[in-house]
C-alpha cells in the first residue's frame, strides 16, 4: 500500500483496515537457514499445513503444523499449541506470523511451487 502521510495514525488505519489480498502479505514469516538457501528467499506468507517452529513469547522452542491461518485477525493456529479455559476445554492460542520461522513447506500448491522457482530465478 503506497501512502505518502507519515503519520502513525494513519499508517495504522490503513493497516487495520486493508484488503484481503494485502492482509496476505502481512502473514509472512521468514524461512530457516536451509530453505533460505535452497530456495534463495528470505520471506514466504504462512500457508495451512507449513511445519513451524516459535521463536518468541511463552511458546519459544515448539514446533508444529500450521492448522488454521486467520486473514481477519493476522494470526496463525500451530497443531499443538493450545491454552486450557477455566471451564475445562481446551483453545488453540493465535500467533503473530512474524513470531515463528518456517522449517517446513507444504508444496501441495502448484502455484506455490512454480512462484518459489520464479524467485529462485
Amino acid at each position: 500500500m503506497k501512502t505518502t502521510s507519515s503519520k502513525p495514525s494513519v499508517q495504522r488505519k490503513l493497516f487495520y483496515n486493508a484488503p484481503m489480498h494485502l492482509r496476505r502479505k502481512f502473514l509472512s514469516a521468514r524461512l530457516s537457514k536451509e530453505l533460505r538457501e535452497k530456495y534463495g528467499v528470505k520471506t514466504l506468507p504462512v500457508r495451512k499445513g507449513d511445519t513451524v517452529k516459535i521463536m518468541r513469547g511463552d511458546y519459544a522452542g515448539v514446533e508444529g503444523k500450521v492448522s488454521e491461518v486467520d486473514l481477519k485477525k493476522i494470526r496463525i493456529y500451530i497443531d499443538n499449541v493450545t491454552r486450557e479455559k477455566t471451564s475445562g476445554s481446551t483453545v488453540k492460542v493465535p500467533i503473530h506470523p512474524s513470531k515463528v520461522m518456517i522449517i517446513g513447506l507444504n508444496l501441495d500448491d502448484k502455484w506455490r511451487v512454480e512462484s518459489l522457482e520464479k524467485k529462485k530465478a
